[in-house]
């Protein structure tokens, strides 16, 4: 994990070029140079108010952002946080994302002093369920209906990683 830098502006072009992605953005397309720059920047904004922290995932000895993982919506009474990911295309099924969410995890507990890890899926992305789980993120139910993306209501599972739990300690 390393922070995002201008220079990842193509790959974060790249990664939102899908509609898969596309509609993951948060509202804001990121479908030119100057977007994906603005989204760089955003997390660099949110950093530094200590309100989320996105890192590139790349590989190790390289410098190629392969991915995104992040951790927003921190509650600091609870300590609880969000955690969210994606890889680019061409690094789907290469084990990138997981290694990234494990590794965010860790930050998170340690660096944040979090307690409480949440992520979700749609009920229909068996990947990213996969990365949930062998990141250490154990599923807890579902949500019914929970995201609308167009006129189509998704399920959304629920999963936690605690800080206490034993995929920590090993």
């Amino acid at each position: 994990m390393r922070p995002w830098y201008p220079s990842d502006a193509p790959a974060v072009l790249r990664a939102f070029a899908p509609d898969e992605m596309a509609r993951q953005s948060g509202g804001r397309p990121v479908a030119t140079p100057a977007d994906a720059l603005d989204w760089i920047t955003r997390w660099e904004r949110e950093r530094g108010a200590g309100t989320g922290y996105a890192w590139a995932v790349v590989r190790e000895g390289a410098d190629e952002a392969l991915g995104c993982v992040a951790v927003t919506a921190m509650n600091q009474v609870h300590d609880c946080g969000w955690v969210s990911y994606w890889t680019t295309g061409a690094a789907r099924g290469s084990g990138v994302a997981t290694a990234g969410v494990r590794a965010l995890a860790r930050w998170a507990f340690d660096e944040l002093g979090l307690y409480r890890l949440e992520l979700g899926h749609r009920t229909d992305n068996a990947a990213s369920c996969g990365v949930a789980r062998r990141a250490g993120f154990a599923a807890e139910g579902v949500e019914r209906e929970k995201l609308r993306y167009g006129d189509t209501r998704y399920d959304v599972e629920r999963h936690a990683r605690l800080a206490t739990d034993r995929v920590n300690f090993g």
